[in-house]
């Protein structure tokens, strides 16, 4: 139990530095596409590049902290009766919804994923707009770099759930345990 408790607090930790690196990102694009809205309105110039820039940077943000999102809890979930549920009955959920749910998409998304990265990579593929950015296979390695950190987020929810299911919670720092909804 202590290993799937380590494997928690990894993989977390992983998703956690990611997400906290990533979301920098988002200042990033606000400063970008003020500048091309700056340039495009006020000086009446276009740089594609620059479009390209903040829109790519957008999908390599938000690609990149999905696991952060879900180890946050922040993704979009139907809880009118996870919220109020026991630990243990959302222990049973999580690693239900994990199996059934959660890994046979992110196996998807890597299978069907893979040879379209690989074939961007293979051509060099870059931008579709004349005068837009090269490098568009670094951007589309990202799909794989989702599938990898989501996956990953689901082993660390499934091993949790082990954990709260054959109550050993306690292996786990209190940020990553469950919360108990407030009354």
């Amino acid at each position: 139990m202590g290993f799937l408790a380590l494997l928690v607090r990894a993989i977390s930790g992983l998703n956690r530095l990611i997400g906290n690196v990533f979301a920098w990102l988002s200042l990033a694009v606000v400063l970008i596409c003020f500048t091309v809205v700056v340039q495009r309105y006020f000086l009446h110039v276009t740089q594609l590049w620059m479009q390209d820039l903040y829109v790519w940077l957008s999908g390599a943000m938000f690609t990149a902290v999905a696991g952060f999102a879900f180890l946050r809890d922040d993704h979009v979930r139907v809880d009118i009766l996870y919220r109020p549920a026991s630990i243990r009955w959302k222990a049973t959920a999580d690693l239900i919804g994990t199996v059934v749910f959660l890994f046979p998409f992110v196996y998807v998304v890597l299978f069907y994923g893979w040879p379209f990265v690989v074939r961007a990579w293979r051509i060099r593929e870059g931008s579709a707009n004349v005068g837009g950015m090269q490098g568009l296979y670094i951007l589309k390695s990202f799909i794989i770099v989702f599938g990898v950190l989501i996956g990953l987020q689901g082993v660390a929810m499934l091993a949790r759930s082990i954990l709260v299911l054959a109550r050993r919670e306690e292996l786990l720092p209190a940020r990553l345990r469950y919360q108990v909804e407030a009354e």
